[in-house]
C-alpha cells in the first residue's frame, strides 16, 4: 500500500510539473474535417460539489456535440443498475443513439459502458465481462459511419485494482485479435491508470495500438493531473491530437473531464498506403 502511495504521489509530481492549461473548448456544430468522438466519465451524474444532476451532464453532451461518444458510470451502482440519463430526450435533441445491450431491462449501458452515435449504422455489437474483483466490461459496437467506412469502437471502464487492469487488458486485446485486426479500432473510456513503466496495465495495450499517445490529464475535473481517460487506434493517423473538454459546466459536472479526438479514416488510410512502398522496397533489399 506504500509502494501504492508513493507511485501515485510521483505520478501526480511530475504531472504538475509538465501541467499545461486544458484545451480551449468549442462548441462549434460542425465537424468538416472528420468524426468527432469522445469519452466521458459522469460519475453518476454526480458533481464536484456532490450535486447528483443529470441535466448538466446532458448540457456538457450538447457541449461536444460528438459523433461517437463513450459513457462510463452512466448507470447507478447498485441493484437494479438503472440508467441515470434521459436518453430518449439526448437522441431527440443531438441525434445520438444508443448502442443496445442485451440483459440490461433499466440499465442505459453494459456495466455502466455507453455508446451513442449519430448519422451512422450500427453492424455488430459484443458486450464482453471483464476479468476482476469488480464487475467491470467493455462494449464493443462496430458502425459504419455516415461519412463512410467502418470504425470499430471499445468503451471500456478498467478496475481500481493494478493486477484486474492487467488481466482486463489482455482480455481486450484478446477480443480485439479475435475479431480481426484490419478494421480501424478505437480504444476508449477510463483506463484508471495513472502509472506508467513496465508494470503499467497501458503497456498491453501497445502491441495492438502501438506506441501510446501523450498524455492528457482529465482527473480531477477541478485540476485535472492524472490522465486516467485515454483514446487511441489501431491506425496512425486515425485520430487526431486529443484534448479535454474543459468548459466551465465539465469542471464541476462530474469528477473526469471528457477527452475528444477528431477521427478520419482516410487519413488512416493514406498512412498505410505510404507505408506499402517502403516496405516493399525493404523486401526488395532483403
Amino acid at each position: 500500500m506504500q509502494k501504492k502511495r508513493e507511485s501515485l504521489r510521483a505520478s501526480i509530481i511530475e504531472s504538475i510539473k509538465g501541467r499545461k492549461r486544458p484545451q480551449s473548448y468549442s462548441t462549434g456544430k460542425t465537424h468538416p474535417t472528420g468524426t468527432l468522438i469522445a469519452s466521458y466519465n459522469v460519475h453518476k451524474c454526480v458533481g464536484t460539489d456532490g450535486r447528483f444532476d443529470p441535466e448538466r451532464i446532458s448540457r456538457v453532451i450538447h457541449e461536444i456535440d460528438a459523433d461517437v461518444m463513450a459513457l462510463q458510470e452512466a448507470d447507478s451502482r447498485f441493484g437494479e443498475r438503472t440508467g441515470l440519463l434521459d436518453l430518449h430526450r439526448l437522441e431527440r435533441e443531438t441525434g445520438l443513439v444508443p448502442v443496445p445491450v442485451s440483459g440490461a431491462l433499466k440499465a442505459h449501458g453494459w456495466h455502466g459502458n455507453v455508446i451513442l452515435f449519430k448519422q451512422g449504422k450500427l453492424r455488430d455489437v459484443h458486450q464482453a465481462n471483464l476479468p476482476g474483483l469488480e464487475p467491470r466490461g467493455a462494449l464493443i459496437a462496430e458502425i459504419e459511419l455516415a461519412r463512410g467506412g467502418t470504425l470499430r469502437v471499445i468503451a471500456a471502464h478498467l478496475g481500481l485494482l493494478r493486477r484486474s487492469r492487467a488481466q482486463q487488458a489482455r482480455m481486450i486485446i484478446d477480443l480485439m485479435n479475435s475479431r480481426g485486426e484490419k478494421t480501424p479500432t478505437i480504444l476508449l473510456g477510463d483506463l484508471n491508470e495513472w502509472r506508467l513503466g513496465d508494470r503499467s496495465s497501458l503497456n498491453t495495450f501497445q502491441s495492438a495500438f502501438g506506441p501510446l499517445p501523450a498524455a492528457v490529464p482529465s482527473f480531477p475535473a477541478g485540476l485535472p493531473m492524472l490522465a486516467l481517460d485515454r483514446i487511441m487506434a489501431n491506425r496512425r493517423g486515425l485520430v487526431s491530437t486529443v484534448e479535454v473538454h474543459a468548459s466551465p459546466l465539465a469542471r464541476i459536472a462530474s469528477d473526469h473531464l471528457p477527452i475528444k479526438a477528431m477521427v478520419s479514416l482516410e487519413a488512416a488510410h493514406a498512412e498505410i498506403a505510404d507505408e506499402e512502398p517502403s516496405q516493399k522496397s525493404a523486401g526488395g533489399l532483403s
